[in-house]
């Protein structure tokens, strides 16, 4: 995620692109109002939450927080909650620690991936150095941790289950497939592990705190996962968008870093002689900037396979996860929760940062 956060007095879920012109129709207006509501909750517990005693912690911890977010994550909480008891004190805290998560989670993220700009901003490890990038995570995490274990076991459950897939999904995204196995149904399960189930988590949260139906909680869950990965794939595309400006990053900057990415696994699919000359440069570029190398030496080969039809391939695959998520919550009741959560699926894959 790279936008900063809203202006004063703009609202977050508009920030996103939920606005009233997308939720047309009373019920959605409602249910809008509600969403905002409960954001602005989350909002205030972040910032009690991540408050330290430590002046260096306390800067640290609060960094990535203060450049933004489009808080996907506590939103969805606070749409499935509205099937239950709705915007209860224990679905603001487990949205508020899923959101922490998060944010540790690009602490971590930006030192694997040797990333120097998140949101817009330096990230942490650039500022910091990379020791105190990654216990800054720590610190997050277990922040997080304990506001789970004041909502109870299940909530603990949930926390230990989703970092453990965030954990694995880290570790075989840096180790890669193994010899013989199928490069893009290798990245797809890292995007649900890294990704998917942090969102997945966020989905089922607002069902399980709010102690709504059970049977609501495997469709959420579907839904979550789906969605996580159709967003990852659109991140992948908009990896090489030409407007860092929009963006807050480098172009191609998981590309220069020798992360995989969606558009790159594909061109190495291409049998053509253009496509198999643009994979050889990408990766001769990305040694040489692994041994020192001026990171433009890419800039020509990023803009290349940014028009590439592996590129346009990646962003027709994220409609198609998007889609899949919206048939996953074909179960839930008809009504404004469900309608709301087809539009931030359409949402999030046509966005363009």
């Amino acid at each position: 995620m790279t936008a900063s956060l809203p202006a004063s007095g703009e609202r977050l879920s508009a920030h996103l692109g939920l606005t009233e012109r997308v939720l047309a129709g009373p019920r959605l207006r409602k249910l809008l109002g509600v969403v905002e509501d409960g954001l602005d909750r989350v909002e205030q517990t972040l910032a009690r939450e991540l408050k330290v005693s430590d002046s260096l912690a306390d800067a640290t911890t609060r960094y990535l927080y203060e450049a933004g977010g489009k808080r996907v994550r506590p939103m969805l909480t606070l749409l499935t909650a509205q099937l239950g008891e709705g915007t209860t004190d224990r679905v603001i805290a487990g949205a508020t620690a899923l959101e922490m998560t998060h944010l540790g989670s690009l602490y971590h993220d930006d030192v694997m991936d040797g990333a120097d700009v998140r949101r817009g901003v330096p990230s942490a490890h650039a500022v910091w150095g990379n020791n105190v990038a990654i216990l800054t995570g720590d610190l997050l995490f277990s922040r997080a941790s304990q506001l789970m274990a004041q909502i109870g076991e299940r909530a603990i459950r949930l926390q230990a289950d989703t970092f453990e897939r965030l954990v694995l999904g880290q570790m075989h995204e840096t180790v890669g497939p193994q010899a013989g196995e199928d490069a893009v149904a290798f990245y797809l399960q890292v995007l649900a592990d890294k990704t998917g189930s942090l969102i997945a988590a966020s989905a089922q949260a607002g069902i399980l705190f709010s102690d709504a139906p059970s049977e609501y909680r495997a469709p959420t869950l579907a839904y979550g996962e789906k969605v996580g990965i159709a967003f990852q794939l659109l991140d992948d595309v908009i990896d090489l968008s030409d407007d860092p400006g929009e963006t807050g990053k480098v172009p191609g900057t998981d590309l220069r870093a020798g992360v995989l990415t969606m558009p790159y696994l594909l061109l190495g699919r291409a049998t053509d002689p253009a496509s198999r000359a643009l994979k050889a440069t990408i990766d001769d570029g990305v040694a040489r900037i692994a041994d020192g190398a001026d990171p433009a030496i890419l800039d020509e080969a990023i803009a290349q396979l940014r028009d590439h039809p592996a590129t346009h391939e990646t962003r027709r695959q994220a409609y198609e996860w998007a889609d899949a998520a919206i048939a996953a919550i074909d179960p839930l009741p008809p009504g404004a929760v469900r309608d709301a959560l087809v539009k931030l699926a359409h949402v999030i894959v046509d966005r363009s940062s």
